[in-house]
């Protein structure tokens, strides 16, 4: 029912990240399949994908990976993204009755600074964004990006919480100090 799709580029700590925090989703049966749009990693990203059965793709046209997604719906995700508790029914819940795109809502206990929030607009992506396949073949073109692909108004909110891939590069970074 659900295509996974990401795009990264030297991901591999939050590539692993974000594809544990999916597994509840595969054992439900919700997560079909999971895409890996590389774009020239030199770590140990290829390796991870193929540890979790991904397909990882370093040479691709938007258009054939909407196309072969087997999944009904896209879930296009930035590596280090983690979808919390819930997330599966919130999609399942989603998807049984309603056609538009929504997206997460972020996580409570990884938000921004307030003053780092005034007059922000968030990534196209940090919140994820889940769109019918149908709906993301009617848009998408080649040479386009996930993120150019998550533009579109309309969406709703899940009722499930994710945390931000820049909220785990944060706490890396402060851990690494």
């Amino acid at each position: 029912m659900l295509t996974i799709i990401m795009e990264c580029r030297d991901n591999e700590a939050e590539l692993a990240q974000t594809l544990s925090a999916l597994v509840a989703g595969a054992v439900e049966g919700v997560v079909r399949d999971v895409i890996v749009l590389d774009h020239g990693s030199r770590d140990g990203s290829p390796r991870v994908a193929d540890a979790a059965g991904c397909r990882f793709l370093t040479s691709w046209d938007m258009t054939d990976v909407v196309r072969s997604a087997r999944g009904d719906w896209l879930l296009l995700l930035e590596p280090g993204a983690r979808p919390l508790a819930g997330w599966v029914d919130a999609v399942v819940d989603h998807v049984a009755i309603n056609g538009n795109p929504a997206r997460f809502l972020g996580s409570r206990s990884h938000r921004r600074p307030f003053l780092q929030r005034l007059g922000r607009r968030k990534a196209p992506l940090e919140l994820g964004y889940l769109v019918s396949k149908r709906q993301a073949s009617a848009v998408v073109r080649s040479g386009m990006a996930l993120a150019d692909m998550a533009k579109g108004a309309g969406v709703r909110a899940l009722v499930a919480e994710i945390v931000p891939a820049w909220a785990v590069k944060a706490l890396r970074a402060e851990m690494a100090r």
